[in-house]
């Protein structure tokens, strides 16, 4: 590890602005609560804006600056790169950092394309022969509540999955007249709802059951196609100018899906459903039992078990905050709730100690592949109105 300290590995992280932010406060906590056999240091934050930039280490506790990423990727003193920036950069960032021999942790969808997906794994395989770890960023996997529903269905306690129900419904666009932003321009985000938010639902569905999604029947559609283009001074819910700019990516996302195992799935993304802030929510039912959550209540699983009783039968609501669930020990007493950002602290730890322990912990840039591969083949299916295979 870099240094002289074997004990510490230190990290340089690329973008600081939402999933920075994020990312930061998860490197400071995780060596706080958790015991981790290497010790995170933050030893150098990327960006283009001089001032920005240092603000921004500053305010989230790195140590040094880089305004060019090439630079922060070749210092000695990083061990692992941490890629917070829009899709576009994804493949080059992180396959020059594979190629330096770091480690790679990458934001989610891995890319914006399959054959910059492919080659990022083909580097990170190549890289992994040389005892580097690379990981893409699918955070809610670490939610409790999700690590108690994959246990469930890995112990066979909701059967065979006969059914999917996956959304993913936000509303922070469904304002007409809320400014263009990178995450609506195809050429940085690669897509909108679908790969931003869809992405994840897609992940867990597949992380949950362990099956693989194998075609798919799509629909997308753009509402708005022309927003205001934003001021310096205007953020997402702010107002821009009079000029208007073309949306280039779907408003919402809907798609069929047949699964590995013989279910079917539908799923469900978009940013115009007013009134659902983060509402993820997923309901698997199975020939023996069902699972259900909903991230706008992210400490509690719902499970129903089809051998009680019928007279007492329904969905049993699981606090899930009991020092035996997954990561829960090391935070508050039984009851006191997790939030939004613990699971990027959990994403840190699980990551530390694979590295210290030269394993590879999910999700891997093949995971991140096999997500962007359904993200394309409901593009595909959308445009072709047919069935497609990912």
């Amino acid at each position: 590890m870099a240094g002289n300290d074997d004990a510490q590995l230190g990290v340089g992280m690329v973008g600081y602005s939402f999933m920075g932010a994020a990312h930061s406060q998860a490197w400071r906590t995780a060596p706080r609560f958790f015991d981790l056999p290497l010790t995170p240091r933050m030893r150098v934050l990327g960006g283009r804006n001089p001032e920005a930039l240092a603000a921004a280490a500053r305010k989230l506790g790195w140590e040094s600056t880089e305004t060019r990423w090439q630079a922060l990727v070749s210092r000695d003193d990083v061990d692992l790169v941490d890629v917070c920036t829009p899709g576009d950069t994804h493949a080059e960032i992180a396959i020059a950092a594979l190629e330096a021999g770091k480690h790679v942790l990458c934001e989610k969808p891995l890319a914006n394309t399959v054959a910059e997906a492919e080659t990022m794994v083909a580097a990170a395989e190549a890289a992994a022969q040389r005892g580097q770890v690379a990981m893409v960023g699918f955070t809610y996997r670490r939610v409790p509540a999700i690590q108690l529903a994959r246990q469930l269905v890995a112990d066979g306690r909701i059967g065979t999955v006969r059914h999917v129900r996956a959304q993913y419904l936000q509303d922070w666009i469904a304002d007409e007249d809320t400014p263009l932003s990178w995450r609506l321009d195809k050429s940085k985000a690669g897509s909108g709802s679908l790969g931003d938010i869809g992405a994840h639902v897609i992940d867990l569905a597949q992380f949950i059951t362990g099956e693989r999604i194998t075609s798919v029947s799509g629909l997308l559609e753009t509402f708005v196609t022309e927003r205001p283009v934003a001021t310096e001074f205007a953020g997402l819910s702010g107002q821009g100018g009079t000029e208007r700019g073309p949306v280039t990516v779907d408003d919402a996302a809907v798609f069929l899906a047949r699964m590995s195992g013989g279910g079917i799935g539908t799923f469900e993304a978009t940013r115009f459903a007013y009134g659902r802030k983060n509402a993820i929510r997923l309901e698997i039912n199975g020939s023996k039992g069902s699972v259900a959550f909903d991230f706008e209540d992210m400490n509690v699983l719902h499970f129903f078990d089809a051998a009680d009783d019928p007279a007492i039968a329904g969905f049993r609501r699981i606090v899930v905050t009991e020092p035996q669930h997954a990561y829960v020990a090391h935070w508050w007493p039984a009851g006191h709730g997790l939030g939004y950002e613990h699971a990027f602290t959990h994403q840190v730890v699980d990551l530390v100690e694979g590295i210290a322990a030269g394993t590879h912990p999910a999700p891997t840039f093949a995971d991140g592949l096999a997500v962007q591969r359904v993200l394309d083949a409901v593009e595909r299916s959308a445009a072709s109105g047919a069935w497609v295979e990912p």
